[in-house]
């Protein structure tokens, strides 16, 4: 996506959440972000030539290999990115749109470099904290710009790790394989099992009543 140039611009900061729809587990959001001048070299470190950016489309095996790519670069110093999360009983307590901005805060508050260094864009209807002036919302942004994607990637992938630690403790309800979502299996569980502490209550109102 072309834009006109701004100087002050530094750093390009992506913004994605994992998790926003599920009955069960904590809402993941995703922190990228790269020096303006090195956006493309680690585009074609991470997908080369190209293909599917969109962590929804891609293959949880994929996904992993990324993943992993992008904590090398991390290590090396080329990108930046972090995870937070809000769980299913902060959700409860305080709705899903506060708990994906509390995440959201947490994560961009490791990011040490200067508002006005920096460009962030969101991915569909998120929204930055008021202080981040120089913020763009985008729809399917994480197929169109890197950061987004990668931010993306990141959310979803530890949010999928803790559904399968969550599936050895909840071995019932199969969290390892549908990671919390209203899956028709799923949902035919907590009719046999009921709601484990894992569960979003305020998601399974007029499912349990």
């Amino acid at each position: 996506m072309k834009r006109k140039e701004d100087k002050s611009v530094l750093y390009i900061v992506g913004i994605d959440e994992a998790g926003r729809g599920p009955l069960a587990g904590p809402v993941s959001v995703g922190v990228c972000s790269i020096r303006e001048d090195i956006v493309s070299h680690v585009e074609t470190v991470l997908f080369g030539d190209g293909g599917i950016r969109d962590s929804k489309k891609l293959s949880h095996k994929r996904r992993e290999i990324i993943y992993s790519e992008m904590q090398k670069l991390r290590a090396a110093g080329s990108i930046h990115f972090s995870v937070r999360m809000s769980s299913n009983s902060f959700i409860d307590e305080n709705g899903i749109v506060f708990g994906v901005n509390f995440a959201m805060k947490k994560a961009l508050r490791i990011h040490t470099v200067k508002n006005r260094n920096m460009r962030v864009l969101l991915d569909g209807g998120l929204r930055a904290p008021r202080e981040y002036t120089n913020q763009i919302t985008i729809i399917k942004g994480d197929e169109r710009e890197l950061t987004i994607a990668l931010a993306s990637i990141a959310a979803k992938v530890e949010r999928d790790r803790v559904m399968v630690k969550m599936g050895e403790k909840y071995p019932q309800f199969g969290f390892e394989i549908h990671k919390g979502y209203g899956t028709k299996k799923h949902r035919e569980n907590i009719g046999i099992f009921g709601i484990s502490d894992m569960h979003r209550r305020s998601f399974l109102k007029g499912l349990t009543e």
